[in-house]
């Protein structure tokens, strides 16, 4: 029985399909939207463009992104490093629950953990009463959403770490060890370079995650413009207020952002490869 082969110029057929069908699937839901959104806020000149940025709370929601981003990135990533050391190089009781809470945010809708915020540090929440008692907002409040930013980016870094970590294995660092290095040392110049790709590839993504939080941080915000506002909040204000141009243009900001974090992940994930 014969087996019949595919020509050189089937092969090149399918090839070039393929990659037709994938180049229209990225122009339908991915380029021509991101023109769409630069056309519209460019669309009243660069003048009502720049004045839509620049407006006080523009800027406002702008610097609050930025904070959560600037909270949320150190702490996750240390907590991600500690979190992968631990699970990756020891075996203790909890292992599997301490696994299983850092997935936690990738399972629970980000609405629901803004609810669970509000029953927690509400005015009429489990401890929200004795916060408001002692002079300390949580919710309606930049606290707020520096808790929900810091609870939905929480999993990145240690999500990125733990596979290459045990995949590296612990042989390296028991020989630096039994050298006379001492454990920072050992995490300085053995662990960090041997991780510090999947370590900037996830706080990649966890400062993209930070920057568009919308779900979470709409519940605990309270939408108080000048305040509570976060950009992507500050966007789906002006465009509910028919304001098209304005949020489109701050729409702009965040879809650089995005593009800017593409860009990154895509370098860095060479470089892991």
């Amino acid at each position: 029985m014969k087996t019949r082969h595919a020509r050189p110029s089937e092969g090149r057929l399918v090839r070039w399909a393929l990659t037709a069908l994938a180049l229209t699937f990225l122009a339908g839901f991915l380029f021509v939207p991101l023109a769409a959104v630069f056309a519209q806020a460019l669309g009243a000149g660069l003048r009502a463009y720049w004045a839509a940025l620049v407006e006080e709370n523009a800027l406002s929601a702008l610097a609050l992104t930025a904070l959560a981003a600037l909270v949320a990135v150190p702490v996750n990533t240390l907590f991600g490093m500690a979190a992968a050391w631990a699970i990756a190089r020891f075996e203790f009781p909890g292992r599997g629950l301490l696994i299983t809470l850092i997935d936690l945010p990738f399972a629970v809708s980000p609405v629901v953990s803004g609810l669970v915020f509000v029953l927690l540090f509400g005015a009429q929440g489990l401890i929200g009463p004795w916060l408001l008692a002692h002079g300390i907002q949580v919710i309606f409040a930049v606290p707020g959403i520096l808790l929900a930013t810091l609870f939905v980016t929480a999993p990145f870094v240690a999500r990125e770490l733990i596979p290459v970590m045990q995949e590296q294995g612990s042989d390296e660092e028991q020989a630096a060890l039994a050298l006379g290095a001492s454990g920072w040392q050992v995490f300085r110049r053995v662990t960090l370079p041997n991780v510090r790709w999947a370590l900037l590839y996830g706080v990649v993504l966890l400062n993209a995650r930070a920057i568009g939080e919308f779900g979470a941080v709409s519940i605990v915000s309270g939408h108080i413009r000048g305040r509570t506002n976060t950009a992507p909040l500050h966007v789906e204000i002006l465009y509910n207020e028919y304001n098209f141009s304005a949020a489109f243009a701050v729409a702009s900001v965040l879809a650089l952002m995005a593009l800017a974090t593409l860009a990154a992940k895509t370098i860095i994930g060479r470089r892991r490869t």
